[in-house]
C-alpha cells in the first residue's frame, strides 16, 4: 500500500532533516523561486535586520543599489551619522508594512504628503523619520527638501532595482488619530509632543498587514513589472511594548504575524519569495547562539550564518555564479566601496541603526 510519505526527503522529516544534525549543518532551508545575480540592482528596505542584508550582498560583490547617495563632501563617518548608505533610500527604518505603503504612495504622488513636523529645542524633526538627521533640521523647508530628495529616491530604486528585499519588523505602531498618518516612532519619544487624544496606538492584525502588503506588491508591480520582492521577517525582539502585554509575548505575537503573512504572500505570488533568516536565528534548534547577551540584537556570526544559508541555497538550485564587482548603483562604485568596510566594521559588533532602540532609554 502506498502514501505520500514515503518517498519524501530526509528534509521532509524532524528526525533526518533536525535532530540527526548538527545546526550549523542544517541544509536546503530555503529553496528560491528565482535567482539573485550579482549583476542585478538589488534595494533593501525594513527594519533594522535588513542592513545586515545590505551589507553583506555588498561585501559579496551583488548590486546593492544605494538610491540617494551621501553627498561627495561627507566622509565615511559622517555619511553614516547622517543615515546615508544605511538602506537604499534615506527613510530609515520602516518597520511596518503600513509605513512601507504610505512611503511608496507618497512618492508617487498617490497621497498628499503631510505637513506635520515636531520640533525639539528650536530644531525641526520630520515624523516620518525623525532619526534621520542628527540634531533636527534647522527649518521646516529644510525638512521638506530633504524629503522630497527621498521621495526621489525611492521612485529611482523603485523603478532600477531588479530585486526588491523587504524585511517586515513590527505590528505595533502610532498614527495619528484624524488623517491615519503612521508615525516611525511615537510623538514625544525623540522628538514632538505626545497628545492622548491625538496619537493613537494601533497593533496590527494579519489581516490589515496582507491587505496593506498586496497594495504594495500592486504598486510594485506597475511601477516595474519586472521586480522580484523577497520578503524576510527580523529576528529582533521588540525593544517595548505599549500592548499592556508582556515584551515577550507581544514579540511572539508580532513575529509569528509577520511570517505568516510573509508565507501566504510568497505563496500566493510567483514574483515573491521568502527567506527564513528569522528561523536561522530564533530556532530552538540553534539554542540562542546567535543572540548577544542581552537577547535582542544578532551577533556578527549569526549574520554570517544566515547570509551564507542564502548563498548556498542559491547555488544549490541555481549552480555557482561569478562573483560580481558590487557596482552599488549607477556609477556608485563608491558606495559599493563603503557598504563592503561598514561590513568589515560590523563583523566587530552589532553597528546597525534602529530607531526602535531609542525606547530603552525609558525602561524603568
Amino acid at each position: 500500500m502506498s502514501h505520500p510519505y514515503q518517498d519524501l526527503p530526509a528534509t521532509a522529516y524532524w528526525k533526518t532533516g533536525v535532530a540527526e544534525k548538527n545546526p550549523l549543518q542544517l541544509a536546503g532551508l530555503w529553496q528560491p523561486k528565482f535567482q539573485v545575480l550579482p549583476g542585478a540592482p538589488i534595494v533593501t528596505a525594513g527594519s533594522c535586520f535588513a542592513q545586515h542584508i545590505g551589507r553583506a550582498l555588498a561585501a559579496r560583490g551583488y548590486d546593492w543599489f544605494d538610491a540617494e547617495p551621501a553627498p561627495p563632501f561627507l566622509g565615511a563617518e559622517d555619511a553614516r551619522a547622517y543615515n546615508y548608505g544605511i538602506f537604499s533610500f534615506r527613510t530609515g527604518n520602516i518597520y511596518t508594512a503600513r509605513t512601507l505603503l504610505q512611503w511608496l504612495r507618497l512618492a508617487y504622488g498617490e497621497m498628499q504628503g503631510p505637513d506635520e513636523w515636531w520640533t525639539r529645542k528650536g530644531r525641526v524633526y520630520d515624523p516620518l523619520r525623525p532619526a534621520i538627521e542628527p540634531g533636527g533640521f534647522a527649518s521646516i523647508d529644510e525638512a521638506r527638501a530633504s524629503r522630497a530628495a527621498t521621495l526621489a529616491a525611492i521612485r529611482r530604486a523603485v523603478e532600477t532595482a531588479r530585486l526588491f528585499v523587504f524585511t517586515l519588523g513590527l505590528t505595533e505602531s502610532w498614527r495619528h488619530g484624524e488623517s491615519g498618518l503612521e508615525y516611525a516612532i511615537c510623538p514625544g519619544t525623540l522628538a514632538g509632543d505626545f497628545d492622548p487624544k491625538a496619537h493613537l496606538f494601533h497593533n496590527h492584525r494579519h489581516g490589515d498587514i496582507l491587505a496593506d502588503m498586496e497594495t504594495v506588491l500592486a504598486l510594485l508591480k506597475v511601477k516595474n513589472p519586472d521586480l522580484k520582492v523577497l520578503l524576510t521577517v527580523s529576528p529582533v525582539p521588540l525593544t517595548a511594548t505599549a500592548s499592556g502585554e508582556h515584551v515577550l509575548t507581544a514579540t511572539s505575537y508580532s513575529k509569528s504575524v509577520l511570517r505568516g503573512v510573509a508565507g501566504e504572500l510568497a505563496q500566493d505570488h510567483a514574483h515573491v519569495d521568502y527567506f527564513p533568516s528569522y528561523e536561522i536565528i530564533t530556532h530552538p534548534v540553534f539554542r540562542g547562539m546567535f543572540y548577544a547577551p542581552n537577547q535582542r540584537s544578532v551577533v556578527p556570526e549569526g549574520v554570517e550564518v544566515v547570509m551564507s544559508k542564502f548563498f548556498a541555497d542559491q547555488e544549490a538550485t541555481f549552480g555557482p555564479v561569478k562573483p560580481g564587482r558590487g557596482k552599488a548603483g549607477k556609477g556608485g562604485g563608491k558606495a559599493g566601496r563603503k557598504l563592503r568596510a561598514a561590513w568589515k566594521e560590523a563583523q566587530a559588533g552589532t553597528d546597525v541603526k534602529c530607531e526602535e532602540e531609542m525606547l530603552n532609554a525609558f525602561a524603568r
